[in-house]
């Protein structure tokens, strides 16, 4: 993958076995990183195969189970096996890791960032709910620190390679611009998504990724959650973070300054680029990615997002805005929602709505970290109640 000298970072991954994960592996084992530690939720065949050929020190399973499973299954080899939350917390401070690359899906996420971040490690952020749930505790440990969190998610990646070199971002950046793919329901009315099923949900046109997130593409709860997530890497008001679909997903992301100059970072849809750019900060190195060449796509299209249909964005600025535990309740939510959904126990467009009951609670602020994960228990309580109310 480098035609450079190699280089040695040390690099924890968690969240090995998914899209992310697996890709990240690829890049780091090219670029002559030494893989210390791996991280999956279940799955112990990909795991295991992981751990004989890049020979960590430690490799964690978060489903307790599964670790039993795998600690039999590699025994005699000299590697630590370990379980469940606090193997993930002890993972993500590992003493000799320089790097923690973050792509676990979900809540589950957070106490590893901060785990991470505490142990003094730079931590490669790919899990969004980290900064959805935590953002005002997730920025204050990297400050405290003096850490590096470096963006994964390739809209949040465009946006921060767009602002290398440029002018402090309070005296000039006007606004930040998300593009979305729409997802694989592009141009459908609200009316037309009542009767959609998982497997058309889960056909996304441009990027190939794991379940939650296609599921969170398709009702544009993901481009919701990237909005309250670039609100705290780039310390932005949410009135200066706008949304555009660009169905192509060639132009990634955008940066507007204050004389109207537009910044944007284009290329083909391969999240390798944006993995690579965390891992190699402030480095680039050559990627086995195809080259863009403009003249084969000819022309590229921009809508406005259509919020009547897809009231997903909507709700997330609005958790924004209300502050506090309101993110995080809405994405608690939202997870208890998908997986309804993947089990077939919702229809698609009971996703959002559940989604929205989450932000029509009274919610306290919040004090400590621990406050974030009491919402986020009551929040999934109560929206498994509602599950089993509408049935």
């Amino acid at each position: 993958m480098c035609d450079r000298t190699r280089i040695h970072k040390s690099l924890v991954i968690l969240g090995s076995t998914g899209s992310i994960g697996t890709q990240a592996l690829e890049v780091a084992e090219a670029a002559g990183y030494r893989i210390l530690g791996l991280a999956a939720a279940r799955n112990v065949d990909l795991l295991e195969q992981q751990v004989r050929h890049y020979h960590p020190e430690v490799a964690v399973m978060y489903d307790e189970q599964a670790a039993e499973e795998l600690k039999r299954r590699l025994a005699g080899l000299p590697v630590l096996v370990l379980g469940g939350m606090q193997g993930l917390c002890d993972l993500a401070g590992w003493h000799d890791a320089d790097m923690v690359l973050n792509a676990v899906v979900g809540m589950v996420g957070l106490r590893p960032t901060l785990a991470a971040i505490a142990a003094g490690k730079d931590v490669a952020l790919a899990n969004k709910e980290t900064l959805v749930a935590g953002g005002a505790f997730v920025m204050e440990a990297v400050a405290k620190a003096g850490v590096r969190l470096l963006p994964v998610d390739s809209e949040h990646s465009a946006i921060f390679q767009c602002l290398q070199g440029q002018p402090p971002v309070e005296r000039a950046l006007k606004r930040l611009i998300l593009t979305a793919s729409g997802g694989p329901f592009f141009g459908r009315s609200r009316e037309e998504l009542e009767q959609v099923t998982l497997a058309d949900a889960l056909k996304h046109p441009n990027w190939s990724m794991g379940q939650k997130i296609t599921i969170d593409s398709a009702t544009m709860m993901n481009k919701g959650l990237e909005l309250i997530e670039a609100r705290w890497l780039f310390d932005m008001p949410p009135e200066k973070i706008d949304i555009v679909v660009h169905r192509e997903s060639i132009v990634h992301s955008l940066i507007e300054y204050d004389d109207n100059a537009v910044l944007a970072q284009l290329g083909l849809p391969d999240m390798r680029v944006p993995i690579q750019y965390a891992l190699t900060y402030p480095d680039r190195m050559s990627c086995p990615v195809g080259q863009l060449r403009l003249e084969d796509w000819q022309k590229l299209t921009f809508y406005a997002p259509d919020n009547e249909a897809f009231p997903a964005m909507d709700l997330a600025r609005q958790a924004l805005t209300m502050g506090g535990l309101y993110p995080a309740a809405l994405n608690a939510a939202n997870e208890v929602a998908v997986g309804a959904f993947i089990d077939g126990k919702i229809g698609f467009l009971d996703i959002t709505r559940l989604a929205a009951a989450a932000l029509t609670y009274d919610l306290p602020d919040p004090q400590t970290v621990d406050d974030v994960f009491e919402t986020d228990t009551w929040i999934r309580e109560k929206t498994r109640q509602a599950i089993h109310d509408m049935k």
